[in-house]
C-alpha cells in the first residue's frame, strides 16, 4: 500500500514537473514572439552590412564597389548633370550672372533633394542606414524646401571657389586675361561635392560636440 502511494505520489511530482516545463515553454515561446513582433531600428542589436549581406542575398561573388563610394560617385554624376544641362544648356538663354546662379541653386536643391537623396536611401542596406551621407535625410515638406535653400548654399560657395582659384591663378602667373578654370561639368561635380561633404563632416562635428556637453553636463 505504502509503494502505490510513493509511485502514486512520483507519477504526479512528474505530471506536476512536465506541466511546468510545458508552461515554461510557452512563455519563453510567447515572449520571443512579442519581441520579433515590437523589434525595430531603436532596440534591435547592430549588426554589420556584411552579415546582412550574408543572410538576405546580396552578398554575391566578386569584387563589390563599397558604399560610400557608390555615394560619392552618385552626388558628383548628378551634379555634373547639372552643369551639363543648366549651365551649359541654357546658359546662352539667361541674360544675366545672377539669373545663372538663381537657376542653378533651385536644379541643385531640386537634384539632390529628388534624385540624389533617393537614390542614397535606395542603396542602403538597412532603414536609415545612409542618411549621415544627407544634410536633411527626413523626407518632408520642410526638406524639400531646405534642399533647395541649400541647393542656393552649394552654388555660392562653388561660384566663390572658382572666382577664388582663378583669381590665385592670375596673381601668380601674372596674366589678367585668361579664365585659367572654367565650368564645366567634371570640375563643377567635383567642387559640388566637396562643398556637399564639406557640410555633412560640419553637422556631424556639431552633433558630437552637442552630445558631449550633454554628457558632460549629466555627469
Amino acid at each position: 500500500m505504502s509503494s502505490d502511494k510513493q509511485k502514486s505520489a512520483a507519477n504526479g511530482g512528474k505530471q506536476a514537473g512536465q506541466e511546468k516545463s510545458a508552461a515554461d515553454y510557452y512563455k519563453l515561446k510567447r515572449k520571443a514572439v512579442e519581441d520579433l513582433v515590437s523589434a525595430d531600428v531603436t532596440n534591435s542589436p547592430k549588426v554589420s552590412a556584411e552579415e546582412i549581406a550574408k543572410y538576405s542575398g546580396r552578398s554575391a561573388k566578386g569584387f563589390k564597389l563599397p558604399t560610400w563610394l557608390k555615394i560619392l560617385f552618385v552626388k558628383f554624376w548628378f551634379y555634373a548633370a547639372v552643369c551639363f544641362f543648366f549651365i551649359w544648356g541654357l546658359g546662352g538663354y539667361l541674360g544675366s550672372l545672377l539669373d545663372q546662379l538663381f537657376v542653378i541653386g533651385i536644379a541643385i536643391g531640386l537634384v539632390t533633394d529628388l534624385l540624389v537623396n533617393n537614390v542614397i536611401r535606395f542603396m542602403a542596406v538597412t532603414e536609415n542606414a545612409n542618411d549621415g551621407w544627407m544634410l536633411f535625410p527626413k523626407k518632408k515638406y520642410l526638406s524639400f524646401l531646405l534642399n533647395v535653400l541649400y541647393g542656393f548654399v552649394i552654388t555660392f560657395f562653388v561660384y566663390t571657389l572658382y572666382n577664388a582659384v582663378n583669381l590665385a591663378a592670375m596673381t601668380m602667373t601674372g596674366n589678367q586675361d585668361t579664365l585659367f578654370l572654367r565650368v564645366e561639368p567634371i570640375v563643377f561635380g567635383l567642387f559640388c561635392m566637396g562643398i556637399d561633404l564639406m557640410f555633412l563632416g560640419m553637422k556631424k562635428l556639431f552633433f558630437r560636440i552637442l552630445e558631449d556637453a550633454k554628457q558632460t553636463w549629466h555627469t
